[in-house]
């Protein structure tokens, strides 16, 4: 099973987390002058990297924060957790 490191709890089975996607996504200042087309981009397509990858999670059974994780999504190995609005530990992925 896959623990993943809580910033607030420390590490907790994976059973405990909710997946909430892609993080660092930039919401659009104006939404409304978006067309159709550019909005569904944002909604719905997300990069699936192969590789390290920024990640939202819930801690959903235990603090109820959310985070982010950096993960490798080859390996499943959980490289860094980090709280809104720090920086990405090792820079950008």
């Amino acid at each position: 099973m896959l623990q993943i490191p809580c910033p607030w709890c420390g590490p907790r089975d994976q059973s405990e987390f909710s997946y909430a996607g892609e993080a660092h996504i930039e919401r659009p200042a104006d939404p409304s002058q978006l067309s159709d087309a550019e909005w569904a981009d944002y909604l719905f397509m997300r990069r699936n990297t192969r590789g390290r990858f920024r990640e939202q999670w819930h801690h959903a059974h235990g603090c109820q924060q959310f985070f982010n994780a950096v993960r490798d999504t080859v390996t499943n190995r959980i490289e860094a957790t980090y709280r809104p609005g720090e920086s990405t530990p090792g820079g950008q992925s």
